[in-house]
């Protein structure tokens, strides 16, 4: 007889490999990535997540710039471990290291697929881990065979979150998997079992994706606090219950907070982005959602294919199953249901913060708990003809009221139809005659493969179709190329760090190019982009996306120097996107730490960015214009923050700008150099209000450096986690390093000053330093590393008193027998049906 684990096993094994036909067969029917020409880098996931996939395979490998504390990469310096644990600390995620970096994207492709095969495993072994055959259940009645249990799993790895939401965001499927797992240490909890591996799982979701880990524990404990209200022990036993699990959940989110709270001071010193407002859903696009194949960035993804959906809806009518059993679970899923729709619950589903998009993100535990209401359907045999005929009627309506919901076509109509009709054939057909429940183990086969190619077909069909409506709602990028390769060469050609940075270019082929391409830019793109970086940068005239999330490189001679960018890729741009073979030009520029001369004020940013470079450069190098106009010879450049559309120098060639307030805004741009007197700018559309012009004197610029290089530092280190230089004899006034002055860093044993944004020193006024020693750790390592290790010393004792506990237990000279003569608790076995 297979024991209960093997059949878990197997049952996990069934929907891993369900998962992954699916979503193979829907990618393939797009020609999408790596099936055909289209590519699946939409949004988040080409702009963030490849870049931050591909700087970890640098880390694994020994390369890139900086280590896991700070990316000495991107936005001229920033903290690398709240990214780490936001993107990137997901077990999964360590398997880039096997591909080879120019296939990032494949890898990336799939980490995504292993994870939703895993949270199918990890629920059908939770579902069978949490049956329980009923010895009082009356003649022919079992519960539900194995592959019943490896469909449901498949059936919340294939749900519409997962294949439309999660999909392009690969970090939130950590806590697809997690749900299943908490809800494994429930069920440990309630058992007294497993108390030092319960609170390491806990840590291994929270330290996975922290984010959706946050809803996944609250679903988890809600599946728990109906276990217990179902339960017949004594109150006091259901309170200890509680305790028990609420000290698992804080050991385990202890045992993480080395990279939980870095995460959280990362957040708290990020820029603000934009703000939004929760509105609900319109009911009728809801249920549209719960059909196979739509799409809509502001509504829950509800779909649910695979007969769950049928046999939750049967639930509140299988009188099989008992009516507190029935009306506890279908409340529960019901309840959480209604929790997605109103205000309050919403902030509490997120971490009270609205979401900037996709505002349902806690869809997934909506959909778990509906396939544990599935489960539950069949924990005390099939379902009868009645509680078919129940939870189709309610199916038939969710339909008919979906048909009126913008998101529904003929398609998903048509998917939906076909996918009720084949679970009710299923259930029907595995239900003898005469015999209400009873399985009909000949046909059982049929029935699985109906159920199987149900759900194959809707949710493949779902895949596809995703993958062709994201690329018409969502911006996309390339998959590495050519294009890639070139540009990654010419890098890696031009790289002088730390002598002097490599900027991979102000036409970008995504937010995070120095990340994916290599090289030390200002491009960055994160939910931890600092807030200095972003107001420093702005200050200067750089330009951003996701209002301020996405800073952008800023193609600007002056600000290279003062960040020391030596060499800097420029591609032509073609609509948009960058084509053509780069070019490397290279500058002179002063090092990474330089020293500016004494003053008793305070220098402090104006409105005007040619200003504001001035100042930080300590230095005049703009010219006043003239009526608008800039003298023949000197280059001119454009102030148009909030200008969509394109700008000229006379018959130059026109040049783009992108600004659209308050989500884009354009960055100073260079028109070229005026070859005569007098040549004005015109734009293509009305001339922005905001504007100014500006005329660069490059040899005043020129002595300015040159200046700098002599009072700079005469030699610069750089590490994972600092800065060294050695300054000339005699050195006054502040040393400063070209990188914003983040939360974090630290000089001479004290927290670092900060010079109009960037890292700085004051120096002896005798003239007595000679060098300048800085350090950097994220905010909260020390805390976080502090609550770490208390809780690893109080895991330590609880597995000490465990392993005391089990020897006074352990069974005496006969073995099988405790020493007080009663048999031991064995866990029953499940006996799968054909």
């Amino acid at each position: 007889m297979p024991t209960l684990e093997s059949v878990r096993g197997r049952a996990a094994a069934f929907a891993a490999l369900i998962t992954v036909t699916a979503v193979c067969a829907g990618d393939a029917a797009a020609r999408s990535f790596p099936f055909g020409s289209g590519t699946r880098s939409v949004n988040d996931l080409g702009n963030q997540f490849v870049p931050f996939h591909a700087k970890l395979w640098d880390l694994l490998h020994g390369r890139g710039d900086g280590g896991p504390l700070l990316n000495w990469q991107s936005g001229y310096g920033t903290a690398f471990l709240p990214d780490l644990g936001t993107y990137l600390t997901s077990p999964f995620a360590l398997l880039v290291g096997l591909f080879p970096r120019e296939r990032i994207d494949l890898a990336v492709y799939v980490i995504t697929v292993l994870k939703m095969a895993a949270a199918g495993a990890a629920m059908a072994w939770l579902l069978l881990a949490s049956a329980r055959e009923r010895r009082d259940s009356g003649p022919g009645r079992s519960a539900a065979p194995w592959w019943a249990a490896g469909v449901l799993g498949a059936t919340y790895a294939l749900c519409g979150w997962s294949l439309i939401e999660a999909s392009y965001n690969p970090m939130w499927l950590d806590g697809l998997i997690g749900l299943p797992l908490l809800c494994l240490v429930g069920e440990w909890v309630r058992a007294g079992r497993r108390p030092v591996l319960g609170p390491l799982v806990v840590a291994l979701v929270w330290v996975a994706n922290f984010y959706t880990a946050y809803m996944a524990t609250l679903g988890a404990a809600l599946v728990l606090c109906v276990q217990l209200l179902l339960a017949r022990e004594p109150v006091r036993a259901r309170l200890r219950v509680l305790l028990r699990g609420a000290a698992t959940v804080l050991l385990g989110i202890g045992l993480a907070a080395p990279v939980l709270l870095p995460v959280v001071m990362g957040t708290r010193h990020a820029y603000p982005g934009w703000r939004t407002e929760f509105e609900r859903a319109a009911w009728s696009e809801v249920f549209a959602r719960a059909l196979p194949a739509t799409y809509d960035f502001f509504t829950p993804a509800v779909f649910l294919g695979g007969g769950a959906l049928l046999l939750a809806a049967a639930l509140p009518f299988n009188r099989a199953v008992p009516g507190r059993e029935r009306f506890a679970w279908a409340g529960l899923a019901g309840a959480v249901a209604l929790s997605l729709q109103w205000g309050p619950t919403h902030l509490v589903w997120h971490a009270f913060a609205t979401p900037n998009g996709s505002p349902f993100r806690q869809t997934f535990v909506l959909s778990g708990l509906l396939v544990i209401a599935a489960w539950r359907c069949l924990a005390y045999g099939w379902p009868g003809r009645r509680a078919l005929l129940g939870g189709t009627g309610v199916l038939v309506a969710l339909g008919l009221v979906a048909a009126a919901g913008a998101p529904a076509g003929r398609r998903a109509l048509a998917l939906f139809a076909c996918g009720l009709v084949a679970a009710v054939a299923a259930l029907l057909v595995i239900v003898r005659p005469g015999a209400a429940g009873a399985p009909r183990r000949r046909y059982a086969a049929l029935a699985a493969l109906l159920l199987v190619g149900g759900l194959v077909g809707q949710a493949a069909a779902t895949t596809a179709y995703a993958d062709r409506a994201r690329l018409k709602r969502l911006d996309h990028y390339p998959v590495w190329d050519a294009a890639h390769d070139r540009r990654a060469a010419a890098v890696a050609d031009a790289d002088g760090w730390p002598r002097y940075r490599t900027d991979p270019g102000r036409t970008r082929i995504t937010a995070n190019d120095p990340l994916l391409l290599g090289g030390q830019g200002a491009s960055y793109y994160s939910s931890h982009t600092p807030e200095v970086l972003t107001r420093t940068l702005g200050a200067l005239g750089a330009g951003w996306t996701s209002n301020g999330r996405a800073v952008q490189s800023l193609d600007n001679p002056v600000v290279d120097a003062v960040f020391a960018v030596g060499a800097r890729l420029r591609t032509d741009a073609r609509d948009g996107a960058p084509g053509g073979a780069p070019e490397l030009s290279r500058a002179d520029v002063p090092p990474l730490v330089t020293v500016r001369p004494p003053t008793n004020a305070r220098p402090q940013y104006g409105g005007s960015p040619f200003r504001n470079q001035e100042l930080l450069l300590g230095s005049r190098v703009y010219s006043s214009p003239v009526a608008g106009a800039c003298p023949a010879g000197r280059e001119v450049f454009l102030w148009a923050p909030h200008y969509y559309g394109t700008a000229r120098l006379g018959d130059a060639p026109p040049v783009m700008l992108r600004g659209d307030k308050p989500r884009w805004r354009a960055a100073v741009t260079s028109l070229g150099i005026a070859e005569r007197a007098g040549e004005r700018v015109t734009f293509d559309r009305q001339a922005p209000s905001a504007r100014t012009v500006a005329c660069l004197d490059r040899t005043r610029l020129a002595a300015a450096v040159d200046r700098m290089k002599r009072t700079g530092a005469v030699s610069v280190r750089v590490s994972d986690d600092g800065v060294r230089a050695q300054l000339p004899p005699g050195s006054t006034g502040t040393a400063v390093v070209a990188a914003p002055r983040i939360a974090g860093w630290s000089c001479a044993g004290r927290p670092a000053d900060s010079y109009l944004g960037l890292v700085a020193v004051p120096l002896d006024p005798d003239g007595s330093a000679t060098s300048v020693d800085c350090s950097f750790r994220p905010p909260g390592l020390r805390s976080g590393a502090a609550a770490g290790g208390v809780s690893l010393l109080v895991l330590l004792g609880v597995a000490a008193i465990s392993v005391r506990r089990r020897r006074r237990e352990r069974p005496g000279p006969r073995g099988l027998l405790a020493p007080g003569g009663a048999a031991p608790e064995l866990l029953p076995s499940v006996e799968p049906a054909p």
